[in-house]
């Protein structure tokens, strides 16, 4: 009796220990309920005009169970953090196919079933691959591949996309081979619709400005078929993606036909997109058989984003900083500011030539990014990086309150749609993505190793913390404290791994931890 008592009490002993073990999985050093009070003062400035699968009396929840954690001693970068997870959370609709995520909360007449546009897919994947629960991005994503009668949905190929490339770089954070390996056929079909229906005898692919999700640009228009920066990117980076995807299933034929396209488009785009007269990636009129478009505009950054530019272009970046170009005080300009045709279309009818567009700031600061965190020398500075990011977060504000929209003027910083409906909560670019992999500078990667590298400037923060973050099936903390004092963990840059300390630094720099 008593071995038999003894068992019993060892039994719930052992059940007790690894249910604290599982609770303590979670943050090391911030506390979520120190961060409600954004999402209740959210909750309380708007009339809630569409429920979802959450409902904001269940966003606090929803985001606390899924969110990592972001502090930061400046109010605003920490305001539109929580802002950008909240209204994120909006656009998840559960339908009887599973989740899916929209773009408008209101209905669109050109939209597929549910309500999905694919425009903004690409966006929706890199923002969503920080969320504790993967099922809203599987479910999501097999909707767009398999939810008509088990094949794609009738508008999937709409608009130009980077869905492969943005699964794999998910994968670089979930680590979900099973998935990426499912979805690898599918791919692959969409690629080879692409190359069906757009590819031209210059073996550049065109796209019409609007259905790249850029109507009325400076350099194209509705109907004309020219080669684009945006869908030669993209098709470059699904093509790689392609190709890794296909040595995780270890496919040599596969991977090896997919890096052959890449190789292919990138010589292409680096040999008939680049214009050396204006330094820049640009538009070629007639699927790339024609002449140069004549304009720099924001979508010349793409091939950054893809990782795909050579350090000869770097003098592109120039355009960036300069008043003339892209800077403007609200913003980056999605055409230079110098041209004659720049804000001509009239306004608020969605054009492309010149205002700020928060799809297309997200572009080209994750090509930033990339290239900073390049092993060559830089051509920008960690402070231009924040610094366009500061603006980014100024911009996020509209009659005094968070906000995020479709487009704004670069002078005043007003929201164009600001009062039509179907602007509000426009889930069309990425930002928790940035602070995350950007400015914070945790770099998804394929192996073991955890790469964090800030592009914060020492001089600019004292501290800041990123906490809970699901990363390769482990909870990640990255720490700055500069003298110690804040978190009270010790001084200067730390990384625990599920609370543990597994590297450090005195200063802001670049971190490679096993």
């Amino acid at each position: 009796m008593r071995t038999k008592n003894g068992l019993f009490i060892l039994l719930i002993f052992l059940v007790a220990i690894s249910a604290c073990s599982k609770r303590s999985i979670g943050p090391a050093v911030l506390k979520a309920e120190n961060f409600r009070h954004h999402v209740e003062k959210f909750n309380r400035m708007e009339d809630e005009n569409k429920v979802n699968a959450i409902p904001n009396a269940q966003s606090w929840d929803w985001m606390k169970a899924n969110i990592p954690l972001f502090d930061s001693p400046k109010d605003n970068f920490q305001e539109i953090y929580y802002y950008r997870w909240w209204t994120f959370r909006k656009h998840i609709h559960n339908t009887p196919q599973g989740f899916i995520i929209t773009e408008f909360l209101v209905d669109r007449n050109y939209a597929d079933k549910y309500n999905m546009i694919s425009c903004a897919l690409g966006h929706h994947i890199y923002e969503g691959r920080w969320l504790h629960n993967q099922q809203y991005i599987n479910d999501y994503v097999n909707v767009w591949f398999r939810g008509n009668a088990g094949g794609r949905m009738k508008k999937l190929l709409t608009f130009s996309s980077w869905t492969a490339d943005a699964l794999f770089n998910r994968y670089k954070v979930n680590r979900d081979k099973a998935f990426v390996l499912n979805m690898l056929p599918d791919l692959q079909s969409e690629y080879q619709a692409w190359e069906k229906d757009r590819r031209t005898a210059t073996g550049l692919f065109w796209q019409t400005d609007v259905k790249d999700g850029m109507e009325e640009s400076l350099s194209g228009g509705r109907r004309e078929q020219n080669a684009r920066p945006t869908i030669n990117s993209y098709m470059y980076g699904n093509a790689r993606a392609i190709a890794q995807i296909a040595a995780l299933k270890g496919d040599s034929t596969t991977k090896s036909l997919y890096n052959a396209k890449a190789d292919t488009l990138k010589t292409l785009i680096t040999s008939k997109l680049w214009n050396p007269e204006n330094n820049f990636f640009e538009t070629v009129k007639k699927g790339g058989a024609g002449e140069f478009a004549g304009v720099r505009e924001a979508i010349g950054y793409i091939p950054w984003y893809f990782n795909l530019a050579d350090e000869k272009h770097d003098v592109a970046w120039q355009q960036v900083i300069d008043p003339k170009g892209f800077r403007a005080p609200f913003g980056l300009t999605t055409a230079e500011r110098r041209h004659p045709g720049f804000r001509t279309h009239g306004c608020c009818k969605c054009e492309w030539d010149g205002a700020v567009w928060p799809f297309a700031t997200s572009q080209t600061l994750t090509g930033i990014a990339n290239r900073m965190n390049a092993d060559k020398a830089k051509p920008l500075t960690d402070t231009t990086y924040f610094r366009l990011m500061e603006l980014y977060v100024e911009s996020q504000y509209y009659r005094g309150k968070p906000y995020i929209g479709e487009y704004l003027d670069e002078t005043t910083g007003y929201w164009l749609k600001g009062d039509q409906e179907r602007s509000r909560y426009y889930n069309h670019s990425t930002f928790n993505d940035l602070i995350i992999s950007g400015l914070v500078g945790l770099r998804p990667r394929e192996d073991d190793m955890i790469e964090v590298n800030p592009l914060i400037p020492q001089e600019k923060w004292d501290w800041f913390c990123l906490d809970n973050v699901l990363y390769h099936g482990k909870i990640l903390t990255i720490i700055w404290d500069k003298n110690g004092d804040h978190y009270k963990k010790g001084k200067g840059l730390q990384v625990l791994v599920n609370g543990k300390k597994a590297g450090s630094s005195e200063n802001i720099e670049r971190l490679l931890i096993k």
